[in-house]
């Protein structure tokens, strides 16, 4: 019998991001430059991890569905959006 553990997905949000901003506005983040490049985000409420990159590429792991996938994007986005607004 075959499980799914683990979904990774990865894919483009179509904009850059700046990941120091991120970093200091959302919660639960691990940035670390000068040891990855990209910024790890996890949504505890999605149960998943996202690497954001500064070129606006993403990988999503921790999910075990791809409805789960598509919710935990759908949150990430909300999350971009609600601390990029413009001032």
């Amino acid at each position: 019998e075959v499980t799914i553990q683990n979904i990774v997905a990865s894919g483009n949000i179509g904009m850059n991001l700046n990941l120091n901003e991120l970093a200091m506005k959302l919660k639960n983040t691990e940035y670390e430059p000068e040891q990855f490049p990209g910024l790890v985000y996890k949504l505890p409420e999605a149960k998943a991890t996202f690497l954001l990159f500064s070129n606006g590429k993403i990988v999503c792991t921790g999910t075990k569905s791809e409805e789960e996938v598509h919710k935990a994007l759908d949150k990430l986005v909300e999350n971009l959006k609600a601390v990029t607004k413009k001032k």
